[in-house]
C-alpha cells in the first residue's frame, strides 16, 4: 500500500500564475514558503524557507485566480507529484504539490496586531471599582 498524501501552511510568494493547456485546460500555479527553524550553528535559532510548488487544474483553478494574492496565507493539502525533463542534454526533475484542499487563512498585514496608541481612550472606565 501507498500513501501519497501532503498538509503544508505557509504564505504565498508571489502572484499566481494563470494558464491554459494546449487543449484549453486552466492551469494555477503558486509558490508558498514553508518556514522550517533549524539551529543557526551559535546557539541559537533561524527560519529557513522552503518553497513549495503547488498546481490547480480546471474550473477551480479559474476561481481561485481571483482570491490568491502574494502575501496570502493558505493551508492547502494534496498528492506530491514528480516532473522531469531534459533540457539541453541535462536531466532536470521537480516535485510540485497538486492540490485537492486550499483554505484560506489571513495575508501578513491582515494579521498584523493594532498599535497601542489606536486603542480608544473609552476602553478604560473610570466607574469600576477595583
Amino acid at each position: 500500500m501507498s500513501i501519497n498524501t501532503a498538509t503544508i501552511s505557509g504564505y504565498l510568494g508571489g502572484d499566481p500564475e494563470l494558464r491554459q493547456t494546449a487543449s484549453g485546460a486552466s492551469v494555477l500555479t503558486f509558490n508558498v514558503a514553508v518556514n522550517e527553524r533549524v539551529p543557526d550553528g551559535n546557539g541559537g535559532w533561524t527560519d529557513r524557507a522552503h518553497w513549495i510548488k503547488c498546481v490547480v487544474f480546471g474550473k477551480r483553478a479559474d476561481g481561485l485566480v481571483a482570491h490568491l494574492h502574494k502575501g496570502s496565507k493558505v493551508t492547502v493539502s494534496g498528492k506530491l507529484r514528480q516532473e522531469k525533463w531534459e533540457k539541453d542534454g541535462h536531466k532536470h526533475s521537480t516535485v510540485s504539490l497538486k492540490v485537492d484542499d486550499l483554505d484560506f487563512a489571513s495575508t501578513r498585514q491582515e494579521a498584523a496586531p493594532a498599535p497601542y496608541d489606536e486603542v480608544p481612550a473609552d476602553v478604560y472606565d473610570a466607574d469600576i471599582p477595583f
